[in-house]
């Protein structure tokens, strides 16, 4: 038996673009915490009070807005509606936002109600993260996928049935052995970056609560976290608008395609073209991510790595 939900109904007067906010929150299309079907949005997680699942479902509540009902089973239920809003972007200001360029105004035009989410849960976004840097996110997703599907635990409530799984805890992300990171394609540098930063893992958690530019610093004071990997956290557990992604292997060539005239440049450049854009390059970013614009791609695909020994 699922057991009866927690229940919360949240109607912030405008429309809630769901899939729009959340979508970052997912790593990869086959990410074991996360399900959509035509009931609506499923995903599995881990709260200070401990795992949770959560159904969200989002209808029109009238002329003003969308009503958004989350259901949630497990210890974790209360903690996460309670920050609900805050997970989908309430507390994101979109003031002093004035997309000029016509490229960037039709994006904003498109999805001008997203709105950057703040999860409040820094390592549940912070070890995928590093998984992901310098490889492919095909290698990257499927290394995640692994790991969350042997070290993880069944979800609460309907969540079992429907075979989601809720990340490790810290405790048990510390006991995966080396050569169960090097069998899941996560070579001995990424690995060793998520085991300093287990531990002090409650000090990073502490960041949700921190001044933006005080926690990226904490973020970054660990050896192995430098700015791709603080701004792609901000994004998602501290809802930072500006946290744009340099050192990314498309973003830069992305967002200066799209500005620039069809003229693709490096991170100097982007950040260039960002500048009238302080304390919302993010949200550009995303807003032309959401559009779908990208620059053509002509050359090979970058082949995927293996960090297995012979």
């Amino acid at each position: 038996m699922s057991g009866q939900p927690t229940v919360r109904v949240w109607a912030p007067g405008r429309p809630v673009p769901m899939g729009a906010i959340l979508s970052g929150l997912r790593h990869g299309g086959y990410d074991p915490t996360w399900r959509t079907d035509a009931s609506g949005l499923w995903r599995a997680s881990r709260t200070p009070d401990g795992p949770v699942t959560m159904h969200l479902t989002v209808a029109r509540a009238d002329v003003a807005g969308d009503a958004v009902t989350a259901r949630a089973w497990g210890p974790g239920a209360s903690w996460l509606l309670d920050r609900l809003p805050a997970m989908l972007g309430d507390g994101d200001d979109t003031d002093g936002f004035v997309p000029e360029h016509p490229v960037l105004a039709t994006a904003h035009r498109r999805a001008q109600h997203f709105r950057v989410p703040c999860s409040g849960l820094v390592m549940e976004s912070l070890i995928p993260v590093v998984i992901e840097q310098r490889v492919t996110g095909k290698q990257a997703f499927a290394g995640y996928r692994s790991l969350v599907r042997r070290y993880g635990e069944t979800a609460p409530g309907p969540g079992g049935e429907l075979r989601l799984v809720v990340p490790p805890d810290v405790r048990t992300w510390r006991r995966v052995p080396s050569w169960e990171w090097l069998r899941a394609g996560v070579d001995a540098a990424r690995a060793d970056t998520v085991a300093r930063a287990l531990s002090v893992a409650a000090r990073l958690e502490e960041c949700a609560d921190l001044p933006i530019a005080d926690a990226h610093r904490r973020l970054r004071a660990v050896p192995g976290i430098g700015a791709w990997t603080a701004a792609e956290v901000a994004q998602r557990a501290l809802g930072d608008a500006d946290a744009v992604s340099v050192g990314d292997y498309h973003v830069a060539k992305n967002v200066t395609y799209a500005l620039d005239d069809g003229r693709v440049g490096d991170d100097a450049r982007m950040l260039e073209l960002l500048q009238p854009y302080a304390g919302h390059r993010f949200r550009v970013q995303r807003l032309l991510e959401l559009a779908g614009i990208a620059r053509p791609r002509r050359g090979p695909r970058l082949t995927v790595p293996t960090h297995l020994p012979a």
